[in-house]
């Protein structure tokens, strides 16, 4: 019998919340774009041998997207097929083979460097808009949804077309989606209020805030998987 550090899990899907719970991923944040963690290295040679370690440990579970730079690794965990977006079971056991390729080689967790963005635009007549940018950016439809786009190389921030009942002529019509760890989320929002930002509306925190700069362009900060 296996224990449950070393058991393949199935690729039944799941929301952010059981991934957090779940043991063994206390390294890992959910953000806009999958379940994520940055490993601090400070070099590139060391940060190519993480790498290794992480394709060695995963080897016939998956493939993650990783991101080295010469101060650390940033692996992103996410099923990005044509039915499904989004996390499964099976990321729980990648992301705790992961980090214990990390731990062996002293690359120390940083959960709260972690951070995606996403850009939203408002639109009246979505789907002519959505055709439009698909074209400029290269990007394709994301699995199962007709308003959002991503980069097949899943590389570039991802876009979502949010659908407008009326003209909104006063207000900007495209911003920012910044999505960070649910527990630095509420310090994120201090520290932009504090360098000037407005708060339009907190009415669906702690998972979403609404900002606007000095000049009223607005901008949201977005957590998945807080416990409640």
């Amino acid at each position: 019998m296996t224990d449950d550090h070393s058991q393949v899990s199935s690729d039944s899907t799941i929301r952010p919340l059981a991934f957090h719970a779940a043991p063994g991923t206390e390294d890992w944040r959910v953000l806009g774009e999958g379940a994520c963690a940055f490993f601090r290295t400070g070099s590139f040679a060391d940060g190519a041998r993480l790498v290794a370690a992480i394709a060695a440990a995963v080897e016939g579970l998956g493939s993650p997207d990783v991101d080295v730079r010469p101060e650390g690794v940033t692996v992103r965990l996410i099923a990005a097929g044509e039915e499904y977006y989004g996390l499964t079971e099976r990321h729980i056991e990648l992301a705790r083979r992961i980090s214990a390729a990390a731990r062996a080689l002293g690359a120390a967790a940083e959960p709260h460097a972690l951070q995606t963005v996403q850009v939203t635009v408002d639109a009246l007549e979505r789907p002519a808009v959505v055709a439009f940018w698909r074209a400029l950016l290269g990007y394709r439809d994301r699995a199962g949804s007709p308003e959002d786009l991503i980069d097949p190389a899943r590389r570039g921030a991802p876009f979502y077309f949010q659908q407008m009942d009326e003209p909104r002529p006063q207000r900007n019509r495209v911003h920012v989606d910044v999505w960070v760890p649910h527990d630095v989320a509420a310090q994120r929002v201090a520290a932009a209020l504090a360098a000037g930002g407005r708060l339009v509306t907190d009415a669906d925190a702690p998972t979403l805030w609404v900002l606007a700069d000095p000049e009223g362009n607005e901008a949201c900060v977005g957590a998945a998987g807080a416990p409640s």
